[in-house]
């Protein structure tokens, strides 16, 4: 078995859900799932089947997007993940809707920082071992820190 790093390429102000899921009704339902979540999304989403004609299977709303997730998804080359870009929501607005799906059975990341998959190869199979999301914690919070993050949460409207 070989491990491969691959990293996720996207534009630096996207965010990022990679998932695993079971069935290609997946698309349709996880594009269903997103558009109902936010209206207007911009977003692009790929599938690996895992089996049978093995294709990724596409979809969103946005070209460009759609075209990133399906870069990345053939880079991958796992059976049976999703890849969604999102350009105009972040993952908090769509991620309870996504593990609502019933072919959705994990998720391994949802973020905006730069994202490498660790994933295995067996010379016939491939699949997600797991994700390398952000750096390394360089200290633990101050008072001030905490106060500085409440204080955000709020700008944000995620807190009153």
């Amino acid at each position: 078995m070989q491990l491969e790093l691959v990293a996720v390429t996207k534009d630096e102000d996207m965010n990022v859900i990679i998932g695993q899921t079971h069935f290609i009704k997946s698309v349709e339902d996880i594009y269903e799932a997103v558009v109902n979540a936010v209206p207007g999304v911009k977003f692009g989403l790929a599938f690996n089947e895992a089996s049978g004609v093995c294709l990724v299977r596409c979809a969103g709303t946005d070209d460009h997007l759609i075209a990133l997730a399906r870069d990345n998804a053939l880079a991958i080359g796992a059976g049976h993940i999703f890849i969604l870009l999102l350009g105009n929501a972040y993952p908090i607005n769509v991620l309870n809707a996504i593990k609502t799906v019933p072919e959705v059975c994990n998720i391994f990341a949802a973020t905006a920082n730069p994202l490498k998959v660790v994933v295995a190869d067996d010379g016939t199979d491939r699949g997600i071992l797991g994700v390398i999301d952000g750096e390394k914690p360089k200290g633990v919070e101050s008072d001030g820190d905490a106060a500085d993050r409440k204080a955000l949460l709020r700008q944000f409207g995620y807190k009153f």
